[in-house]
């Protein structure tokens, strides 16, 4: 099976920081790869590069097999990979429904949406309720209301919805239930569930240990800016992974 994204050798600095040195990623079609790694690990610089918002100093990206180069996460997203931000990438002046649809807005038909671009706001108000639906919150009321007025957990539950609904390649997921209660938890896991079902894969970063080893079908172990290790969840425990995460333990070969 061939992979949908791969990574080689990426590497970025900040002046003398290094954030990724010769790091290497496999995604494979319909799997969940988890990504784990202790604080400065380098894991969001890696999910930056990968969706376009940082532009590495070297390596390269392939997307299907073919070599991509992103200047901006509009990119990414136009082939299709929908990243969750660990800080959202929401606005907060805006609805609800305006941050769902952000940049892919539902013209009216006819001639008003053709030629003078009148948005289909119906349209997109009931979309956008049926997708948070979908996700369990159902204690938004307003699909309309602006998303300052949300709480936090609402605000993540936006945005996994919007990148779950748009994603058709890749989705990457960064810390998606940090601000979620347990319910909206077990919504999100199911639907990333549900998400590989369409054979859609997803990469997964969180220090939520239980939840990466219930959901990921590999595990990517990131330490000093590099890929350390990929481990099966089923064939190690989660103080296995800590122990590689941090030194203790010498980390499996790669095959």
């Amino acid at each position: 099976m061939e992979p949908v994204l791969v990574a080689k050798n990426l590497s970025k600095k900040y002046g003398t920081v290094v954030a990724l040195e010769s790091a290497d990623l496999e995604l494979y079609p319909g799997e969940v790869l988890g990504v784990i790694g202790d604080n400065g690990a380098g894991k969001s610089t890696l999910i930056k590069v990968l969706c376009g918002a940082v532009k590495p100093d070297s390596g390269e990206i392939l997307l299907d097999g073919k070599n991509v180069s992103f200047t901006s996460p509009i990119e990414a997203r136009t082939l299709g990979i929908e990243t969750v931000y660990q800080n959202l990438a929401l606005s907060p002046a805006l609805s609800i429904t305006d941050n769902m649809f952000l940049g892919r807005e539902i013209r009216q038909k006819g001639f008003i949406g053709k030629f003078l671009r009148f948005l289909d706001q119906k349209a997109m108000a009931e979309e956008a309720r049926k997708r948070l639906s979908d996700l369990g919150l159902l204690t938004i009321q307003n699909i309309n209301q602006l998303v300052e007025t949300l709480s936090g957990g609402q605000r993540q539950g936006v945005a996994v919805a919007r990148a779950t609904s748009f994603g058709t390649k890749v989705v990457i997921m960064d810390e998606p239930t940090a601000a979620l209660g347990v319910k909206e938890s077990r919504r999100v896991l199911e639907l990333i569930a549900e998400v590989r079902a369409r054979n859609i894969p997803i990469i997964l970063i969180s220090h939520n240990m239980p939840h990466v080893f219930e959901v990921a079908d590999r595990i990517h172990i990131h330490r000093l800016g590099t890929r350390l290790c990929v481990i099966d969840p089923k064939k190690y425990e989660m103080s296995d992974a800590v122990a590689f995460m941090t030194g203790a333990k010498e980390p499996p070969k790669s095959n």
